[in-house]
């Protein structure tokens, strides 16, 4: 359903073309650790970062819990900036107020300053954990959907592929995290969930190039956390680490990088991709490694 109200440096093959010209397509999976994805049977996953620039060694942010990473993911900041310092976090119950403040009076995601900045751009967004919506602007995208498992969110989006072009679409899924908590991190079930979530990936690669998108769009793959045991929130390596893998138009091939990268990158890098101006208030990076 459509939402109202509720819901460094200068890299020329980028900036040569216009924003129509490129798209990125984030799937963001939850619980999933980089060592369990270098362990995991995941060949579409695999492909992408053979294809592309990627790290098993990017870093999430403390506490190693969803709100606070899927926030600092897409805030290009950490929680003492952007206020989502735990999972009880709301727009109008925190702590710790924003740093800065966008066009819904939340610290600015990658949604909000793409909507400022590029008014008619589409928007698109699929979640399985229902709390990532509260964690972007009101009547930011032009569309965006909770589905009711893994399988089913990504269902919907690529029914929407179908019909639509949207120049960010992105795409949670708990899965992963859901075999963490009931079977534990590295566990037979989660190896198989990660493998789960590399087949939906790879729906969703068959649905970009059904539509013609592949070509001009890149492809992010990255994490919130990891796991240790049957939880995460620790300070441990395992749930620290993160893998982070960027393919596609104008991405270097087979790159390990080198640079380090922590989840805020993400939303610099994307905003980089899109000719977004980032707010002052970020503190991400441009993986400029990662691009030719």
């Amino acid at each position: 359903m459509r939402l109202f109200a509720a819901i460094a440096c200068s890299l020329l093959p980028l900036a040569a073309q216009t924003p129509a010209d490129r798209s990125v397509v984030v799937i963001g999976y939850d619980g999933l650790s980089a060592r369990g994805l270098s362990m995991a049977k995941a060949p579409h996953i695999a492909a992408l970062r053979a294809a592309g620039a990627s790290t098993m060694h990017a870093r999430a942010v403390l506490p190693t819990v969803s709100s606070p990473n899927w926030a600092s993911m897409i805030m290009g900041a950490i929680p003492s900036q952007h206020g989502v310092t735990s999972n009880d976090w709301q727009p109008d119950a925190f702590t710790i107020a924003p740093a800065c403040r966008g066009i819904a009076a939340l610290f600015p995601t990658i949604f909000g300053v793409l909507r400022d900045q590029q008014p008619a751009v589409h928007i698109a967004i699929f979640h399985e954990w229902d709390g990532f919506a509260r964690l972007v602007e009101p009547a930011t995208p032009d569309w965006m959907e909770h589905g009711k498992d893994a399988a089913d969110t990504v269902s919907r989006a690529v029914a929407y592929l179908g019909t639509h072009r949207p120049a960010p679409l992105f795409i949670h899924l708990d899965r992963v995290d859901d075999a963490l908590h009931h079977k534990g991190h590295l566990t037979p079930p989660y190896m198989q969930a990660i493998t789960e979530v590399d087949g939906l990936t790879g729906r969703v690669l068959d649905a970009l190039d059904r539509n013609g998108m592949r070509g001009q769009t890149v492809i992010l793959l990255t994490a919130d956390h990891g796991g240790a045991g049957k939880k995460h929130g620790g300070e441990s390596m395992g749930e620290l680490e993160i893998p982070w893998i960027i393919s596609g138009a104008g991405i270097r091939q087979g790159v390990e990088l080198q640079t380090p990268v922590n989840t805020f990158d993400t939303a610099a890098t994307i905003a980089h991709i899109l000719g977004l101006t980032p707010p002052p208030c970020w503190i991400g990076s441009v993986l400029a490694e990662a691009f030719e």
